[in-house]
């Protein structure tokens, strides 16, 4: 199947789930190598094997939480511009910024084949990780690009919260705390509790001058609207 060709400048709403909704993550070193990848793949060259070369450079244990580019390495080009996404154990949505010529669709394809061989390898699995290619939906509308941002980063990990979803909306501080401490999503950034260095927040950044603002804004997606219906397509579950 030919993939649509965005415009630079283009935002795009990007997702996938695990081949029969099986998770695509297994634990805190899957998740790990994930955030890895967004970062280490989001850039012109590709290194051969840059989890490795970045081990190296640092000459310490590269499982931790700290995302180090090597000076070796020479300055950073990235293909796109990340500006939200989230992980759960069975899907992944992204908001991208189409940078560079074709760069969502180089991203993606290092992604999809990244994250597959290195679930197998580490799991002795064989076969598809993704039901699929990967969905993509340009973004036309400032407000579509807000909306769409609360739906990755914060509805979707709400579904984590102890308790559910349901719990989640009942104690919205609460619950919007945690999920701005959770590591595999973006929220963190927005929520001045992070400064990853995956993220760009971009145009979304601009529209939210402060992190209250953005949290006052989800509130209102979460709990006076059904966000579903104001995005106007069925999403991933």
């Amino acid at each position: 199947m030919k993939r649509e060709s965005f415009e630079i400048g283009t935002f795009v709403h990007v997702y996938n789930r695990g081949n029969r909704k099986q998770p695509i993550v297994r634990d805190a070193k899957d998740r790990w190598h994930f955030l890895q990848m967004l970062y280490y793949f989001n850039n012109e060259t590709l290194f051969a094997n840059p989890f490795r070369e970045a081990r190296e450079s640092l000459k310490t244990n590269f499982h931790g939480n700290q995302l180090f580019w090597p000076s070796i390495w020479g300055e950073r080009k990235p293909i796109v511009r990340v500006i939200a996404f989230a992980l759960v154990e069975n899907h992944f949505h992204f908001l991208l910024k189409e940078t560079t010529k074709n760069g969502i669709s180089r991203f993606m394809k290092r992604i999809g084949i990244g994250m597959a061989k290195y679930f197998n390898t580490r799991h002795k699995e064989v076969g598809a990780l993704f039901q699929g290619a990967y969905k993509a939906k340009a973004v036309r509308e400032d407000v579509y690009l807000q909306y769409i941002s609360v739906y990755i980063q914060v509805k979707n990990i709400f579904g984590l919260y102890p308790g559910g979803i349901e719990v989640a909306l009942k104690d919205f501080d609460k619950s919007y705390d945690w999920v701005a401490k959770y590591p595999y999503c973006s929220l963190g950034d927005y929520a001045e509790k992070r400064s990853s260095p995956i993220i760009e927040k971009d145009l979304l950044g601009e529209m939210f001058p402060t992190s209250e603002k953005y949290k006052e804004f989800s509130r209102q997606c979460l709990t006076r609207m059904n966000l579903e219906v104001q995005l106007g397509e069925l999403i991933l579950e």
